[in-house]
């Protein structure tokens, strides 16, 4: 039986429970989300491919206007004092314009690949300087985890896949590979760009579909590791909610100082309804807060003992009436006025009441 108790202890510590969202919203606030950074690399490697189809001749023209400067030009240039920053400034221009839309559209395919895994996230957690991440212990075990295993074996893969298919892509243009010889220089240069756009293409397209199933593993990974054991689900509820046993002493707290202001508030009656041992209704007439009697105090059993006690200390007159007292119980909330059906019963109560204290 011991042994089973023991048994029975540790595994409710396991975390076999899916994160609960108040913990999901707490790792994403840190910046610990589901994210591959495969999927960067893919979309930003096609989007830049794509754009040659669309840009590669405003970045042949510029390119052929910095070799032709290069040969005619700058080769045959005096390099002075005077001319060195000119010239400097001029190739950093020309240069400038050939890379400036390769770099705005992989930024803005980083921007929007990020966006599409993880939503807006801005977080400095992941930053910030920790003392613990220079233990050398932890980061051997870091290099020799499991996990590094599979980013190694991942990383095989997509050698392996992406060479594979830009071999491919070179095998069925061996024929015009072998001819290159014959053609012209701009002949050669031509299809050697068109080819490396296609190579581009196709091992940015395997990139990508290896990069979606990285995806769906850092998703898995991530949802494992943020897994939760029943007791952190109970605890993670204490702390959000409130102890169970705090919430109750707060309520009983409540309780017992609404009970007290009700209780200052039997002397105030004009009268108490009584059933006349388990029921007790405190009423008052005030036509310049209602217009019909409202309740002040009403109790059940122990309570309606000390509404009735409290009254008679008080000199409150106690008319008994059993199905009034019933029914008002049921109806009737402290503070708000009788309803219509009762008005009769409880102007005579009241009617009597006056006419008790006028003749005493």
């Amino acid at each position: 039986m011991e042994w089973i108790k023991l048994d029975l202890q540790f595994f409710s510590g396991e975390k076999t429970e899916k994160a609960t969202p108040k913990k999901k919203q707490d790792s994403r606030k840190k910046g610990q989300v589901a994210k591959s950074a495969d999927v960067n690399t893919a979309l930003s490697l096609l989007t830049i491919f794509l754009s040659f189809l669309f840009i590669g001749a405003f970045m042949k023209d510029k390119l052929l206007l910095l070799m032709t400067g290069m040969f005619q030009d700058y080769l045959l240039m005096d390099i002075t004092d005077e001319n060195i920053q000119d010239l400097f400034i001029t190739l950093a221009y020309q240069a400038g314009m050939i890379l400036a839309p390769i770099m705005g559209v992989a930024l803005v395919a980083g921007v929007v690949s990020n966006y599409m895994q993880v939503g807006f996230l801005f977080s400095t957690e992941a930053i910030q300087m920790k003392l613990n991440k220079l233990d050398p212990i932890k980061g051997f075990k870091r290099i020799y985890s499991m996990r590094a295993i599979v980013e190694l074996l991942k990383s095989l893969l997509k050698i392996s896949f992406v060479g594979f298919v830009t071999f491919f892509v070179l095998w069925l243009d061996i024929d015009s590979i072998l001819r290159l010889s014959q053609l012209t220089v701009e002949q050669s240069f031509r299809f050697i760009a068109s080819l490396t756009v296609k190579m581009g293409l196709f091992a940015s397209g395997a990139l990508l579909f290896l990069s979606l199933l990285d995806y769906l593993y850092q998703r898995y990974d991530y949802e494992k590791n943020l897994r939760m054991s029943k007791q952190d689900i109970k605890d993670e509820h204490k702390k959000s909610e409130g102890d169970p046993l705090i919430k109750s002493k707060i309520k009983q707290k409540q309780r017992e100082m609404a009970m007290r202001r009700m209780m200052q508030d039997v002397p105030t009656a004009d009268v108490v309804i009584t059933n006349p041992t388990h029921y007790a209704i405190a009423l008052k007439y005030d036509e310049t807060k209602m217009d019909a009697p409202f309740v002040v105090a009403m109790g059940v059993d122990l309570v309606a003992q000390k509404i009735k006690q409290i009254a008679k200390d008080n000199e409150v007159m106690t008319v008994e009436n059993r199905p009034l007292a019933r029914a008002l119980y049921a109806q009737v909330d402290i503070g708000q006025a009788v309803p219509e059906e009762f008005f009769q019963a409880v102007a005579e109560i009241i009617a009597y009441v006056y006419q008790s204290k006028s003749i005493i």
